[in-house]
């Protein structure tokens, strides 16, 4: 087995995959599939007798059987247990697989006295006080015993609801059949959501925790347990489990090995982990670099030494996805594209911006409105080159909307209306959308534009609030009140780059600074997005950051596709390997 393991190391080590996440866009964190793939390989080996060799020295269990039998046998002439029920005979149907001749299969309640324990009952309740196991003391094998409360027990029930040393502790409810060997000298009550079981002729609690640590990781478990979402195992139907039974001294044999290769792949856990965390900073380092350079000539430098090791930086989803985010950092910097002399300069636009407004004000079109204090030198980020402006996106007299509720007008007329489910990748998507009557007026005011730009307004997730989604064409739609609609009178921004400059660290961290919780809920208003400092390219260099990002980002989505198709296959080697050891 241990050659196994080596010789295929490789797989198991790169054998990973996404764990899921909540959230749109949140962090996803890493499952090391092929070491949980090996682990699950050890345990199917060890219970089907492929882990160590059989010796034909040993004693079968059907010998040990009969032991057990005679034992039962004695405790009932001496009135220690009660005559139990006869559990059915194992049928062949009943039998997962093929076991070695040396063994037996059996039911668990053959084999072990097994009960649960005390009910909690405060007001019922009398006896001594006693420190007591919940479910929540008790993990695969291991317990926590930092919070351990304490029971009134009398003495004549202290029997049942106490374990003793070597004692398997089974859930009953919670994870029903999440196991650990009682290993301690001292003796610990028990709630009646644990079963305990005291096995017969000394059969190994190890063995048999393990067994149940295969149970569930290949799902068979499910079959013994009963309830939706939280599900419990009840006494009858631990009794009818059925599992193989090997003779006593390979019982140890299989646990010692059984212990050893798990140690091992700790060990390969833990260095690939942190592989993983080293390469993660490393990538993360390196990125930094090019937001930080000084000047063009330092970041072709900083660039040149990470285009020198792209291939071993860039080997993760979240190298990648910390790829993309420092394109669009720099994009909203300025160090993307080169800059164009000849472009019309931010600062004219924002001349224009403020004639046109003072013009707006004149007319009686909008309101004046309370200055916002100017952007300070300390308050900003970073220097940006000639022609590029800070500004507050209030300076560029955006109109602000929020949108339409979704109870919408029993006389009005039927129409689309946007919600977050069709937000997909942060784009409009219209291939599964909802209609809502609504009164003319009412469409007039909400009906989207080409150009048109949507805040989420409210999300229970901070990396969702505050996003903006560029509408690319008239959707024939409105919006529904989680979103704030953006659009300006003059034309300041390319709305696609106003959309990337939304998602930029630029304008994350300033949102998560800005919005408000409230019943788990967190929003952002007007006040809010108007007060954001932003940076405004020339109008010419927007398009032209547009397209370059887009470029890069397409790039960076086919090496992801390329690292998924490899992870794919690493995956499927895995299980083939795990396949052909099993049978």
């Amino acid at each position: 087995m241990k050659t196994l393991i080596t010789e295929n190391i490789d797989i198991w080590t790169t054998a990973i995959k996404k764990r899921s996440a909540t959230g749109r866009g949140s962090n996803k964190k890493i499952e090391l599939t092929g070491i949980k793939k090996l682990r699950e390989l050890i345990l199917e080996l060890a219970v089907r007798g492929k882990l160590v060799p059989q010796d034909p020295n040993d004693e079968p269990a059907s010998v040990l059987l009969e032991k057990i039998a005679a034992e039962k046998a004695q405790l009932i002439k001496d009135k220690k247990i009660k005559k139990p029920k006869v559990l059915p005979e194992i049928v062949e149907d009943e039998v997962l697989f093929n076991i070695p001749d040396q063994w037996c299969w059996i039911r668990f309640g053959n084999i072990a006295q097994h009960n649960s324990g005390k009910t909690l009952d405060k007001g019922r309740n009398s006896g001594n006080p006693y420190p007591y196991l919940t479910t929540s003391n008790l993990y695969w094998g291991k317990f926590d015993l930092k919070n351990v409360r304490e029971m009134l027990i009398e003495d004549e029930q202290l029997e049942k609801c106490t374990a003793k040393k070597n004692d398997l502790l089974i859930c009953e409810g919670g994870e029903a059949g999440r196991a650990a060997v009682w290993e301690k000298d001292i003796d610990i009550c028990f709630q009646n959501h644990i079963h305990r079981a005291r096995f017969y002729s000394e059969i190994s609690p190890f063995f048999m925790f393990r067994f149940f640590e295969q149970l569930t990781a290949s799902g068979e478990i499910n079959n013994h347990r009963k309830g939706v979402g939280i599900s419990n195992m009840s006494g009858k139907s631990l009794a009818l489990i059925i599992a193989p039974l090997p003779p006593l001294p390979e019982q140890h044999r299989i646990v010692a090995k059984v212990d050893e290769l798990m140690g091992l792949c700790d060990q390969l856990e833990q260095q690939t982990e942190n592989s993983l965390t080293a390469h993660k900073t490393l990538v993360e380092t390196l990125l930094a670099t090019l937001t930080n350079s000084e000047n063009a000539e330092v970041f072709q430098q900083n660039w040149a030494r990470i285009a020198e090791h792209f291939d071993t930086l860039f080997t993760t989803e979240h190298s990648i996805d910390q790829l993309k985010q420092t394109i669009l950092q720099l994009a909203v910097m300025g160090k993307l594209v080169p800059q164009n002399p000849n472009d019309e300069p931010a600062s004219v636009l924002l001349e224009k911006i403020a004639a046109e407004k003072e013009q707006l004000i004149k007319d009686k079109k909008i309101k004046k409105q309370k200055l916002l204090p100017a952007i300070t030198e300390d308050e900003k980020p970073f220097e940006l080159p000639s022609g590029w402006e800070f500004c507050r996106l209030a300076d560029l007299i955006p109109q602000f909307q929020n949108g339409a509720s979704s109870r919408g007008d029993s006389n009005g007329k039927e129409i689309v209306v946007l919600r977050l489910a069709d937000i997909k990748d942060w784009q409009v998507s219209m291939s599964d959308t909802r209609s809502i009557s609504i009164n003319e007026k009412s469409i007039e005011r909400y009906l989207l534009q080409q150009g048109d730009v949507l805040i989420i307004r409210v999300n229970g997730s901070a990396d969702i609030v505050g996003r903006f989604i560029t509408c690319h064409e008239n959707y024939s739609a409105i919006y529904c009140d989680h979103f704030i609609r953006m659009r300006f009178p003059i034309e300041c921004f390319s709305a696609a780059y106003l959309s990337l400059l939304g998602s930029s660290a630029l304008i994350r961290k300033r949102i998560n600074d800005l919005f408000v919780s409230t019943a788990g809920q967190k929003t952002v208003n007007q006040t809010h997005i108007g007060s954001l400092y932003i940076t405004l390219p020339p109008l010419a260099e927007q398009h032209r950051i547009v397209k370059k990002v887009g470029e890069l980002m397409t790039l960076c989505d086919q090496i992801k596709s390329c690292l998924n198709d490899a992870q794919a296959t690493q995956l499927h080697l895995a299980d083939t390997i795990v396949e052909r050891a099993v049978n």
